[in-house]
């Protein structure tokens, strides 16, 4: 036999149960979305429903029995006075929940339960994705037929032309520059051809002197040791001399 089935424990006896459930109705009912664990949020939407339909009609009765449930009187006069004329014409269904994923601390799943008439925001435009192809979305066929269709940019006007002088000023220099002569191009291309042949003879030059400077050191050399050699011998000379009138 089921029995103790129906309904969620939470791990809780009945008064943790129902004050976890007065706890939570009522911070649904002052901030209109909470993050709480999934078997909460079912066990909540099955607890605070019946209290919105009961508000719909504000009468005496309805308000004690609906302050029984959430012992808060800001959430309770908010209730009747706020969400009921905003849930009025909604048969049932005034929340939803969705799916967060596992929390990370013990593994829970976790969901946000929210007001439907107060978060039924929407985006405004929804981006489409693109088909992507191999020849990197040329769009072959299609494209071409579309392109006819593809609105002409449309011109600026003059005052934002005139707000910009310093662009206007650099086009018609690039302009200028183009329209030049090829005539006027040539004879700058051939001064800076004769500039480059300068450098390269400058740059010659010091080693040509260099070798000079070279065959110049080698050639006195030469002759300097051509003199010592004659001295030595006209001193050898001498002193043979010198000997023989000795004798």
């Amino acid at each position: 036999m089921r029995h103790l089935v129906k309904g969620r424990k939470l791990g809780r006896t009945a008064s943790h149960r129902k004050a976890t459930m007065m706890a939570l109705s009522v911070a649904l009912i002052k901030n209109e979305r909470i993050v709480t664990t999934l078997a909460k949020a079912k066990a909540l939407r099955s607890y605070v429903e019946p209290i919105i339909t009961r508000s719909k009609q504000d009468s005496t009765h309805n308000r004690s029995h609906v302050f029984r449930h959430l012992r808060d009187k800001q959430a309770t006069s908010r209730l009747f006075d706020e969400i009921a004329p905003m849930v009025e014409e909604r048969p049932g269904g005034y929340t939803r929940i969705v799916k967060l994923g596992v929390r990370p601390g013990d593994g829970v799943e976790t969901a946000m339960i929210e007001m439907v008439d107060f978060n039924d925001a929407q985006p405004e435009t929804s981006r489409k994705k693109k088909r992507r192809t191999r020849r990197g979305g040329s769009g072959g066929k299609k494209a071409a037929d579309k392109a006819p269709d593809s609105p002409k940019k449309v011109s600026k006007p003059k005052e934002s032309q005139a707000a910009s002088p310093a662009k206007d000023t650099a086009s018609k220099e690039k302009k200028a520059a183009d329209d030049q002569p090829r005539d006027e191009k040539a004879e700058k291309a051939d001064t800076k051809t004769e500039a480059v042949a300068e450098k390269k003879k400058t740059d010659e030059q010091p080693a040509e002197k260099k070798a000079s400077v070279e065959s110049e050191r080698k050639t006195s050399s030469a002759k300097e040791k051509s003199e010592e050699s004659s001295e030595k011998k006209s001193g050898e000379a001498v002193d043979a001399e010198s000997s023989k009138s000795k004798k």
